[in-house]
């Protein structure tokens, strides 16, 4: 079987690798970019037709037609150019598609093309301190007044919420209703009197995330996405992409890329890390994982396209990648030996502790987005049809 490419898939590949090289002045630097530079570089890529490929023109996408192929190109050029790829967040990668599937033609005109631009920035407003894993025993609840929700309650583990413009959070609107169901799902602003937002820090040293608490916050009943108490399934559209997203084969390979450039270049007592039998053949393990999850990827697409349900393929993706992720960053720890160690202020460190940070980082989220160990239920009981675990019987 020949895999290449074909004529027009290699000359589409040689335009991808031109554009990167034209336009290498114009990369956002990997530590300190400006939001101005990010933004412009967000900008060129939708023009281009490298981000937002498929959606369409009137929604602020390019407006390519889907070519499974193409996508691929372009993920594996912006890998080996170890150039920034386009933006990738909860507003674009999760919310975008959820408005894209399920909201009003007023919310896909007013929110995702200021969304995919960068320009708006969103969180997510789903955990709580008791609903967690559980998320359908969410707490924050809104009763209404005239044409308005008035919401109480809190949300933790809320990423960018400290940044974000606006959030989408679930809500139990239907204080009668059945667990899962009398949720809505609701959009609004973070500058909404009656919010306020902890900063949480994590083992990274960083404030990654967040407590955020409502009290008599205002929302009009308009700002609900898909139907009134029917948010559970909203959100359940939602959690697939953000699956997709923390799932990414795109990301994976960009990092095995680094890390390769980053094993050809340090060396111990003159060797280059590469060279190493042990790490090679771990690196080697390792790529094979990456290539696994790109042709993955491709069966994931091609179920899209062709209008099938992916079934258990799409949900082994999150539990996968993020493991895959976590290894990733091991490797280039373990690689760099005692410099691996190093963390904060150091002229040692190698890529401004980026691996360091990537390492901790993701063994969080190993964790958030759903844990491993819920992941591995879902798979077994949605995916494979197991029998789900006995409850216990509270006495």
């Amino acid at each position: 079987m020949d895999l290449a490419y074909g004529p027009q898939h290699r000359a589409f590949e040689a335009q991808v690798a031109a554009f990167l090289a034209d336009h290498r002045d114009r990369w956002p630097p990997a530590i300190g970019a400006s939001r101005e530079q990010v933004l412009a570089w967000q900008r060129l890529l939708i023009d281009n037709g490298y981000a937002a490929r498929t959606i369409a023109k009137a929604y602020g996408g390019h407006g390519a037609k889907p070519d499974i192929l193409a996508s691929r190109i372009i993920a594996e050029q912006f890998a080996r150019a170890g150039a920034p790829g386009a933006l990738a967040n909860q507003g674009i990668s999760m919310l975008v598609p959820t408005l894209l599937e399920m909201g009003t033609e007023e919310q896909k005109r007013r929110w995702v093309a200021p969304t995919l631009a960068g320009e708006v920035v969103w969180c997510q407003g789903y955990s709580e301190p008791g609903a967690g894993s559980d998320l359908a025993s969410l707490r924050t609840h809104a009763r209404e007044d005239g044409d308005d929700f008035v919401i109480n309650g809190q949300k933790i583990w809320t990423s960018t919420a400290a940044q974000a413009d606006m959030i989408f959070a679930l809500v139990r609107t239907e204080a009668d209703a059945a667990k899962h169901a009398g949720i809505s799902y609701l959009i609004f602003s973070m500058k909404t009197p009656g919010i306020e937002v902890r900063p949480l820090k994590t083992m990274t040293g960083r404030a990654e995330f967040n407590e955020v608490f409502f009290t008599d916050v205002r929302v009009p009943k308009t700002q609900v996405v898909g139907v009134r108490a029917e948010g559970w399934r909203v959100a359940n559209a939602t959690l697939k992409h953000e699956r997709g997203m923390l799932g990414d084969p795109g990301a994976a390979d960009a990092r095995l890329a680094a890390i390769i450039q980053l094993m050809s270049q340090e060396t111990v007592d003159g060797e280059r890390l590469i060279d190493n039998p042990l790490l090679r053949d771990r690196l080697m393990r390792l790529q094979a994982r990456v290539m696994a999850m790109k042709y993955h990827g491709l069966r994931l697409v091609s179920a899209h396209l062709s209008g099938e349900s992916p079934g258990l393929a799409a949900l082994v993706v999150k539990l996968q990648g993020c493991e895959l992720n976590h290894q990733l960053a091991a490797l280039a720890i373990d690689a760099l030996g005692e410099l691996g160690v190093l963390y904060g202020d150091s002229a040692r460190l190698r890529a401004h502790g980026a691996w360091q940070q990537r390492y901790m980082f993701d063994l969080g989220l190993i964790i958030g987005g759903g844990t491993a160990q819920i992941q591995k239920n879902i798979i077994a009981e949605r995916g494979l049809g197991l029998p789900r675990e006995p409850k216990t019987v509270e006495g």
